[in-house]
């Protein structure tokens, strides 16, 4: 069976998408990360169900999904037990690309890293000078930056040249954070949080109320309540921060990183049995992997 261009870009992004989403995936989906006419889509949608590479779903959720068939009219059989690879650009994750292969050309060389890199979806929309990040790979952890300097649209390959190739540590959290955690009271005082923050050396702490996680802490927020004319009595649950960013103690760096990222903060709070048992700040991830 022979495919045209625009239908194996087609299949080949649905695919990509469905396996983001694990649900059906509209046309329109498919038009914007091809930059192509959604009527366009649609036509060639008709073309692919009658192929039985696809099937529709009805009703306001509905879309299109790949059928067995798809996967291997492209030779993607292994596709559907594998991890999601993301790349971005400009730090954006791109939505129906996904990481498949990704094959160093050069090692050896003192001045020079290159790979190919092969892509589920289309590789159309990158351009040549384009910086792109891969990452992480899903045993080796593995973290890539580079540039492309060429592709190849009918193979949907990039050749990349590397400037950065980090692994990641594959150690959950718990081996990195700050334990135990040292918690305040909603009623204590600032005084009592300077107090805290001198003994241990640290600059923030979970609040708790009774025994329930309530907020957190730092000593910026103290010394901006005395800057508004607080006093040393006041209660800490004046100038602590209600939104506590948490996180599982089983996690991997790599999730810190995106949280610290995605919600610009500098400590997540630890916890188990919603209790909090550590605290992970930025310096902590820094101490253990200085690249970010």
């Amino acid at each position: 069976m022979d495919l045209s261009l625009i239908q194996k870009d087609i299949l080949i992004t649905l695919i990509a998408l469905y396996h983001q989403k694990s649900s059906a995936i509209k046309g329109e989906d498919i038009a914007d990360v091809l930059k192509r006419n959604a009527g366009t889509v649609r036509n060639q949608m008709q073309a692919l169900k009658a192929l039985e590479l696809v099937d529709g779903v009805p009703g306001p959720k509905g879309g299109y999904t790949p059928t067995s068939q798809a996967y291997e009219i492209l030779n993607l059989e292994t596709y559907r037990e594998e991890s999601d690879v993301p790349i971005r650009r400009a730090n954006e994750i791109l939505r129906g690309i996904n990481v498949a292969e990704i094959d160093f050309t050069t090692l050896c060389h003192p001045d020079l890293c290159r790979a190919v890199v092969k892509l589920i979806g289309s590789v159309k929309g990158f351009k040549i000078g384009d910086e792109i990040s891969i990452g992480p790979t899903p045993v080796n952890r593995l973290f890539i930056r580079g540039k492309v300097y060429g592709k190849d649209e009918r193979d949907q390959y990039l050749l990349i040249t590397i400037s950065e190739l980090i692994s990641l540590p594959k150690r959950d959290i718990s081996h990195y954070m700050s334990s135990p955690a040292h918690t305040l009271q909603t009623e204590d005082t600032f005084l009592s949080g300077i107090h805290l923050f001198s003994t241990y050396r640290i600059n923030g702490a979970p609040v708790m109320e009774d025994a329930h996680l309530a907020g957190i802490v730092t000593l910026f927020d103290i010394a901006r309540g005395i800057d508004e004319g607080l006093s040393l009595d006041t209660p800490l649950k004046k100038v602590m921060t209600i939104a506590v960013e948490t996180i599982a103690p089983h996690e991997d760096l790599y999730e810190v990183i995106n949280r610290f990222s995605e919600h610009d903060i500098g400590r997540l709070v630890v916890v188990e049995d919603d209790l909090p048992i550590g605290i992970l700040t930025h310096s902590d991830v820094l101490r253990v992997f200085p690249m970010f």
